[in-house]
């Protein structure tokens, strides 16, 4: 007979669960800031991809090319989105190293989780 103990490996599922969620609600705390147009336009991000802040330089707002500004805007947002996610990644890749002993369980496919 194994010592296999099957509360114990659902009390460090949900230990790990609950680990995981913490690790989203601090994503939240991570902040990135991208630019375009040589700064005309900056975006901020957290690490949960949401767009936290929009600034735009008077000079670039010009309602004869409104074309331009747009497409600033939309070249920021998506830079702001790429380093959130790089950063998001790291941060959860981070928390999972500190919740699994060794850095995880071998052959097992994090990715599928965000990892």
């Amino acid at each position: 007979m194994s010592d296999f103990n099957m509360a114990d490996m659902f009390g460090k599922i949900q230990e790990m669960q609950t680990k995981m969620q913490e690790a989203q609600k601090g994503l939240n705390e991570v902040i990135v800031e991208a630019e375009a147009g040589g700064g005309m336009v900056k975006v901020k991000a957290n690490g949960n991809k949401q767009i936290i802040s929009i600034k735009m330089d008077n000079d670039v707002v010009d309602p004869s090319d409104k074309e331009m500004l747009e497409d600033l805007i939309v070249a920021g947002v998506n830079k702001a989105l790429e380093k959130a996610e790089a950063a998001s990644k790291e941060k959860m890749q981070d928390m999972y190293k500190n919740m699994m002993p060794g850095g995880g369980i071998p052959g097992m496919d994090m990715s599928k989780f965000g990892l």
